[in-house]
């Protein structure tokens, strides 16, 4: 494959050195007004400055999130990250292009990258300033992969091995975080981004109007309760106080991110503390209330195979984590709930 691929490039240049000059001249100014976007308005990047760059090591490059989340690098800044100088005007900026077709040639599998570093992204700095242009974020661990490539195949050439000596550097730099990862901590875009998918899976999950009472929660999720901590099941009796902190715990802390404050910052109390409504009453019928009935059936499965209450929690912190609480909750051996007797050995009954 890699054969025919350089084959290929060799077949596209052949041809292009038998073209008359002014012909190649006609065909390099179509090719530029195709890849500079000529005409065509520049994206809005929203987020990063020339004061905030990339850093890793002592390589800096400038980077922007733009308005549609697009991760970018600066092109001058990344041409200079992998030691490669852009030299003059346009033509000194297809010197990775060059490159490329290069080691293409050689054999060596570029992962498509004549094409992605041949269109830039033309994007105007959120400071304001003339357009610069720029590669999606991700195209950098492809070309430092590449040249790293090449070199220890012995193919990038003496006077190139430095090329290889920064992409390892850069590599090492994001080899355990990841660049997407990098440029949103140097753009201040990370921030924002948590906030920004919060409201997002909050807008989902919570409905801005209370929905009318359903009968939501079946009577099975109360009888295993009852049975897992040992007690006596009455139908329509009424439940201890502390079952409402566990049903907090168990269903409204796992349903998604946010979800659980969101609710109860919503949802008014009477001057005894009790909520007016149930807090049910304030998930989306499109996305909340059936991730409620998805997760309650998955929490009933758990508790009809578990022995007692103990047991359940712990498998109910191992398979539906609270969010923001990776951990296992410590429950003692004797564990009891509040003000009640401890359970019993468990009977299957």
């Amino acid at each position: 494959m890699a054969k025919k691929s350089a084959d290929k490039v060799k077949a596209a240049l052949a041809r292009a050195q038998i073209l008359p000059p002014e012909r190649r001249a006609e065909i390099a100014r179509q090719a530029a007004k195709a890849r500079w976007g000529e005409g065509k308005q520049p994206l809005l990047a929203k987020y990063g400055a020339a004061d905030r760059p990339l850093k890793i090591g002592s390589i800096e490059i400038p980077c922007y999130v733009l308005a549609d989340g697009t991760r970018v690098l600066a092109l001058r800044g990344l041409y200079a990250g992998i030691g490669l100088s852009p030299g003059g005007g346009r033509s000194g900026e297809r010197k990775i292009v060059d490159l490329m077709v290069s080691l293409a040639t050689k054999g060596i599998d570029i992962r498509g990258l004549i094409a992605r570093v041949d269109s830039p992204i033309r994007f105007t700095p959120p400071h304001g300033g003339p357009p610069a242009d720029g590669f999606e974020a991700t195209i950098l661990p492809d070309i430092c992969a590449v040249l790293i490539d090449a070199h220890q195949k012995g193919k990038l050439g003496k006077y190139r091995e430095h090329l290889a000596t920064r992409a390892a550097i850069l590599q090492h730099g994001f080899a355990t975080v990841g660049i997407i990862a990098l440029v949103d901590e140097a753009t201040g875009y990370q921030d924002f981004r948590q906030r920004d998918a919060l409201a997002k899976i909050l807008e989902k999950f919570v409905a801005k109007e209370l929905r009318p009472w359903v009968k939501t929660f079946p009577a099975e999720f109360y009888k295993q309760i009852y049975r897992l901590n040992g007690w006596s099941y009455t139908e329509n009796a009424g439940r201890p106080g502390v079952i409402g902190h566990w049903t907090n715990n168990i269903i409204y802390k796992r349903l998604a991110p946010g979800v659980w404050e969101e609710l109860k910052r919503l949802t008014p109390k009477t001057p005894s503390g009790s909520y007016k409504n149930k807090l049910f009453q304030r998930l989306t019928e499109d996305v909340g209330h059936p991730k409620l009935r998805e997760h309650m059936s998955a929490v009933l499965m758990l508790m009809k195979y578990s022995p007692h209450w103990k047991v359940f929690m712990d498998r109910l912190d191992r398979e539906f984590p609270q969010w923001g609480k990776n951990f296992l909750l410590p429950f003692p051996e004797d564990y009891a709930p509040p003000g009640l007797p401890p359970p019993p050995n468990f009977v299957d009954n």
